[in-house]
């Protein structure tokens, strides 16, 4: 599969299949933040972190909260890359100091001032806590594509931040029609 205009993954969901067998990304839905000729970045959307929530984060960070937070305390392990460093994945209010606008309807920022904000109750209301990502060199995942490692999706902003993480990566499969059920035994065989 070529890297041309027709194949952008960008705003898509990358869908994990049995046919990737790397454990990171057993029923993984990936959100692609970026693709181009010189590869890809994206963020899982259904990994929380068991042993760490925002707070945690906050604290690390020693960033002082209000008392009255109304936040969603879930971090997701966003991918197996620097696991330490941070994102907001979340829909564009407003202008923060490190954002990449994904398109009209998403973002992801890397700056402080938006966890500073999240932790005033003045951040954006729709947002995922994430530390980590994935990443794909020049024509990787293309070929991953091709090799029925992964399905391509229309991203649905109602999974990435509505959904339970339990139920993503069924709701995923389930926008395309296909019965997760079914999913895992029949891909790759004719």
């Amino acid at each position: 599969m070529s890297s041309d205009v027709d194949f952008n993954l960008v705003n898509k969901f990358l869908i994990a299949t049995s046919e990737l067998q790397d454990a990171h990304f057993h029923h993984s839905v990936v959100y692609v933040c970026t693709h181009s000729s010189e590869g890809a970045m994206g963020v899982v959307i259904n990994r929380p972190f068991l042993d760490m929530k925002l707070i945690d984060v906050f604290a690390e960070m020693k960033i002082e909260v209000d008392k009255d937070i109304q936040l969603s305390s879930t971090v997701l392990l966003g991918g197996p890359l620097q696991p330490d460093r941070g994102f907001v994945l979340h829909k564009p209010d407003k202008p923060w100091q490190s954002t990449l606008s994904v398109c009209d309807t998403v973002a992801i920022t890397s700056s402080q001032d938006i966890l500073q904000a999240m932790a005033h109750n003045q951040g954006p209301h729709d947002a995922l806590m994430i530390l980590g990502y994935c990443g794909w060199t020049a024509g990787l995942i293309e070929k991953e594509v091709a090799q029925n490692d992964w399905l391509v999706a229309p991203a649905d902003l109602d999974i990435v931040f509505v959904a339970p993480f339990a139920e993503r990566w069924q709701r995923a499969v389930k926008s395309l029609g296909f019965n997760p059920d079914n999913l895992a035994d029949d891909m790759g065989h004719a």
